[in-house]
Parts: C-alpha cells; sequence; structure tokens
C-alpha cells in the first residue's frame, strides 16, 4: 500500500469543564449535562451557515495529549483486553476522537453545546451535521460492549491511557 501523507490542521478548540482525563465521562452518554464551547478559527466561520438548523452535531477531533498506542487494551467498560478497533480507547495510531452533541446555540464563531465528553483545550478537527436516517443504522450488533454498554452513564476515565 502506498503511504499516502496526509496534513490535518484545527479548525477551533474545543473548551469544557475538564482538565484532566482521569475522572472525566467515557462517551457522550455519560457527559449529558456537561455544557461546553467550540471556538472557530475566524477563517472558518462562513462554513458555520446554516449550523444552527441542526440539533446535534458530530465533532471530530484530535485526542492532543494521546501518544503512543497499543494493538490490544483494555477498554474503561471492560476488565479484558480487547483489539485496539473495536474500542473507542483514546491511545490509536491516528488519535482522532468522535463525539455526538447536542447544538444549543451558533453565536458569531462560537458553538454552545451539550454532552461533551472532551478534555478541555481539545484541538477540533472537522464538525458534521447529524442526521438520524444518515447516523442510525437499522439492525446493528455492538459485540463485547452489549452488556457493558448499559453502565455508560455511570463509567468515568481512569488512568489506563495516561501512560
Amino acid at each position: 500500500m502506498k503511504n499516502l501523507a496526509m496534513k490535518l490542521s484545527p479548525i477551533g478548540i474545543i473548551h469544557t469543564p475538564y482538565n484532566t482525563r482521569e475522572g472525566m465521562p467515557i462517551q457522550p452518554a455519560g457527559a449529558e449535562a456537561t455544557k461546553a464551547t467550540i471556538e472557530i478559527n475566524e477563517e472558518f466561520v462562513p462554513g458555520l451557515k446554516d449550523l444552527d438548523g441542526f440539533s446535534h452535531i458530530i465533532l471530530l477531533y484530535h485526542f492532543h495529549q494521546s501518544e503512543g498506542y497499543k494493538l490490544e487494551v483494555t477498554p474503561f467498560m471492560d476488565t479484558v483486553p480487547r483489539g485496539l478497533f473495536s474500542t473507542r480507547a483514546p491511545k490509536r495510531p491516528n488519535p482522532i476522537g468522535l463525539s455526538v452533541v447536542e447544538l444549543l446555540k451558533v453565536e458569531g464563531n462560537t458553538l454552545y453545546v451539550k454532552g461533551a465528553d472532551i478534555l478541555d483545550g481539545t484541538p477540533l478537527i472537522d464538525i458534521k451535521p447529524f442526521v438520524p436516517e444518515f447516523d442510525s443504522p437499522k439492525n446493528t450488533r455492538t459485540g463485547w460492549l452489549d452488556e457493558a454498554r448499559k453502565t455508560v452513564n455511570n463509567r468515568v476515565a481512569d488512568n489506563r491511557f495516561t501512560k
């Protein structure tokens, strides 16, 4: 396979109440009440046109405090080592995170959102509108998470991915 160079630049910064990874929610479902702001770089503000018509948006961001990775990890929601790509662990070959958040309002270059399970100061890579008919497939399976996912609202990060 040909090695293709990639270049990504942040389009903004995500501001949340979470200053450390330990103790923060591990998925948006566990951060339902968490309000956050996203400061979009001025040159990208015209791209926010019409975004305020959506109730939810998908945020793609860089796990900026994550270094290195292992192809087998013990995820926050389990005690058994799993293949990295069957988890949402932050230490990845390309440390990219994804969260679906509720969009409260757009004001100038600032987005006000709710449900952010993201570390303060995280660089934002992209925004996409959440569309249930596009983003909620029918007849899904959740693999090893089938039972564990029912407790996501009560789970928080520990230090397992900080080293």
